[in-house]
C-alpha cells in the first residue's frame, strides 16, 4: 500500500489542478469541513481518493488515502493526527481548527484512467475579545495634548480594528487634537493577534461631562463591541462668574436672600468676594452669602468676584417690596346728619390694590356719607395688597343722635281679651324706653341699626292716656296714646249689630204681614166678595215695609 501511495504520489507531479481555487471559512476551535469537487464527488465512480495539503515551503503533504470501498488511512502527520475523517461525500472534516490549518488542502481522484485534483483554500476566523480601556488618564488639561487611555482587544484572526467614540461620535486623527496609536500583537502559542489603540485627546471645556469609549470592528461580528464608557476630570481656569439670586419671590421685608456666586472653571474657586452695599466680603470654602431680614433699604445692586480678580465678576439687582397704609383706627364717633370720608394713604414700592368692606360685606367704594344715619355704624376694613404682600387697616363708625319715637301704636292680642301696646323708637346710644303704665309680657325687639321696638301688653279697666317716653345721654323724647276700655274698633262692631238686629226685624215684622194677608185674600175669594180697597191697602202696607227696611 506504501509502494502504491508513492506511485500516486509521483503521478501527482504531472497533473494540474482542473477547478479554480475554491475558499472557504472556518471558524476558530470548531470542525472545519473541505469539500471535495464542490461535493459533486461521486464516491462509487472513484477508484482512489487522497487529501494532501500545501506547506509553507511549497512541497506537500498527505493526510488520507481511500481506496474503493476501503476505509480512508490516515497519515503520521503530527499536525492533523485524530484531527482528520472522510465524509461519505468524500469531504474532508478537521476538527478543532487552528490558525495553523490556513492552508491550501487539494482532494484528488482517480476515476478510471483519469486523475482529477481540486484545490480549496481554507482560511480560519476568531471573533474578537470586548474591548476594554485601560491606563485611563486622572485629570486632563484644556488644550493640552493628553493621553486619554489605551483601549484593547484581544485573540482576533484577522487582527481586530478599533476605533474611538467621543458621545457616540468616531474620533478622526488630525495629530494636533486627536492622536491615535495602534499595535498589533501576534501571541506565540495560538498565533492569534491583539490589538492596542492609544488615545492622545487635547479636550476643551465642552467635554467636561463627555462620555468616551473605544469600539472594535471585525468581519465576523454582526456588529461592533463597545466598551463601557468613560468620562474625565478637564481642568480648565474660571473665565467668567455669575450671580444668583436664591429667595422667596417676590422678595418682601423681613425675607432672607441668599447670593448664590457661580464660576465656570474646573474646579472652581473655594472662595468668592461679595460686594454688599459698598463693602467687600471675603467668604471662604464657600460661595454663597445670605442677607437676613431684608427691608426696602436692602434694595440695590449686588456683586460678586474672584478673590484674586475683582475684574471677573458679575451683579444683580434686588428689589425689596414693601406696602404701608395708614388710617385713623380704632372707634370714630359721629353725629346723625354729619358727613364723614374715610381716608387712607398708602405707601408702597409699587401699585396696590384696594379694596373696602363692612361688616365684612365687600363695598364698592371708600365710605363717604354726606349726612349719616345711623345704619352707616359698623367695622369698616381697608385692605390693601400687591406682589404677594397685604396690609389691612379697620376702624368702627359709632353714628350718635337723641332718641326719636317713629311710631306709637295699639292693637287687640289675637285672643281679644287684651290690648298690645308698641313704642318703636330710633337713637343712639341705645334707648331705654319706659311707660307711663305697668303692663305684662314686656318685650323688646333687638337693638339694629339705632332702631328697637318695645311692646307692652294691658287690660285697661278706664278710658287712659299711655305714655311713652325713650331717652339716652343725648337727649330723651315721649309720645301719648288714648286707650279705652272699648276702642273704636268694639264700637264699630256693637253698631254693626244694632243695624243688622233692626234689619232682621223688620224682615219678620213683613213676612207676618204678608202671611196675614195672604189668608185674606183666600177667605175671599171663597165667599165671592170683593172688598173694596183692598188692593190699595195692599200697596201702602207694602210702601211702609220698604221704607222701614231701608231705615
Amino acid at each position: 500500500m506504501q509502494t502504491f501511495c508513492s506511485f500516486l504520489t509521483s503521478l501527482c507531479y504531472l497533473l494540474t489542478p482542473v477547478s479554480g481555487l475554491q475558499t472557504i471559512v472556518g471558524k476558530y476551535g470548531e470542525t472545519v469541513e473541505v469539500p471535495c469537487n464542490k461535493g459533486n464527488a461521486k464516491a462509487e465512480d472513484i477508484f482512489i481518493t487522497k487529501w494532501k495539503y500545501t506547506k509553507a515551503d511549497s512541497s506537500t503533504g498527505d493526510l488520507l488515502v481511500k481506496s474503493g470501498g476501503q476505509n480512508a488511512i490516515a497519515s503520521s502527520d503530527v499536525d492533523y493526527l485524530g484531527r482528520v475523517n472522510l465524509t461519505k461525500d468524500l469531504s474532508l472534516r478537521i476538527a478543532q481548527a487552528k490558525l495553523s490549518d490556513q492552508k491550501i488542502f487539494t482532494c484528488m481522484v482517480v476515476i478510471g484512467t483519469d486523475i482529477f485534483e481540486y484545490p480549496v483554500q481554507v482560511k480560519i476566523e476568531k471573533a474578537p475579545s470586548a474591548p476594554t480601556i485601560t491606563n485611563q488618564a486622572t485629570k486632563m488639561e484644556m488644550g493640552k495634548l493628553t493621553t486619554l487611555g489605551e483601549c484593547s482587544t484581544k485573540d482576533a484572526n484577522p487582527a481586530a480594528n478599533i476605533i474611538w467614540l467621543k458621545n457616540n461620535i468616531p474620533l478622526v486623527a488630525d495629530e494636533k487634537v486627536i492622536k491615535l496609536t495602534t499595535d498589533v500583537q501576534t501571541d506565540k502559542t495560538t498565533g492569534l493577534l491583539s490589538t492596542f489603540s492609544k488615545l492622545e485627546y487635547a479636550a476643551v471645556k465642552e467635554d467636561l461631562n463627555a462620555k468616551f469609549a473605544c469600539a472594535v470592528q471585525h468581519k465576523s461580528l454582526a456588529s461592533d463591541l463597545v466598551s463601557a464608557p468613560v468620562t474625565f476630570v478637564i481642568n480648565y481656569p474660571t473665565e467668567k462668574v455669575s450671580l444668583q439670586v436664591i429667595s422667596a419671590d417676590p422678595i418682601k421685608e423681613g425675607d432672607n436672600v441668599t447670593l448664590k456666586c457661580k464660576a465656570d472653571g474646573n474646579p472652581p474657586p473655594s472662595s468668592y468676594s461679595f460686594h454688599i452695599k459698598g463693602k467687600k466680603v471675603k467668604i471662604e470654602n464657600s460661595d454663597m452669602y445670605t442677607l437676613t431680614s431684608v427691608t426696602r433699604a436692602s434694595t440695590g445692586e449686588y456683586k460678586c468676584s474672584l478673590v484674586d480678580n475683582d475684574t471677573i465678576a458679575n451683579s444683580a439687582n434686588i428689589t425689596v417690596m414693601y406696602l404701608d397704609i395708614n388710617m385713623t383706627r380704632g372707634k370714630i364717633v359721629k353725629h346723625l346728619d354729619e358727613s364723614f370720608e374715610a381716608t387712607s394713604t398708602v405707601n408702597a414700592a409699587g401699585v396696590p390694590q384696594v379694596s373696602w368692606s363692612k361688616n365684612n360685606a365687600k363695598l364698592n367704594a371708600p365710605p363717604k356719607f354726606d349726612k349719616l344715619k345711623y345704619s352707616d355704624s359698623g367695622v369698616y376694613e381697608c385692605v390693601v395688597s400687591m406682589a404677594g404682600i397685604v396690609r389691612k387697616a379697620s376702624f368702627e363708625l359709632i353714628v350718635q343722635g337723641a332718641p326719636v319715637i317713629n311710631k306709637l301704636t295699639k292693637r287687640r292680642s289675637n285672643d281679644g281679651n287684651f290690648k298690645v301696646l308698641s313704642c318703636e323708637a330710633e337713637g343712639s346710644p341705645k334707648p331705654t324706653v319706659q311707660w307711663s303704665i305697668n303692663g305684662t309680657n314686656a318685650t323688646e325687639t333687638p337693638y339694629v341699626e339705632g332702631r328697637i321696638t318695645h311692646r307692652i301688653t294691658i287690660i285697661p279697666t278706664v278710658n287712659l292716656t299711655v305714655n311713652c317716653t325713650v331717652y339716652n345721654d343725648l337727649g330723651q323724647a315721649s309720645k301719648s296714646l288714648d286707650v279705652s276700655t272699648q276702642d273704636s274698633s268694639d264700637q264699630t262692631r256693637v253698631a254693626v249689630g244694632v243695624v243688622i238686629g233692626v234689619i232682621l226685624a223688620a224682615v219678620a215684622i213683613g213676612l207676618i204681614y204678608w202671611i196675614y194677608m195672604k189668608r185674606t185674600r183666600q177667605g175671599t175669594w171663597k165667599t165671592g166678595e170683593k172688598e173694596d180697597g183692598t188692593l190699595e191697602e195692599s200697596k201702602k202696607l207694602e210702601e211702609n215695609q220698604s221704607q222701614k227696611a231701608e231705615v
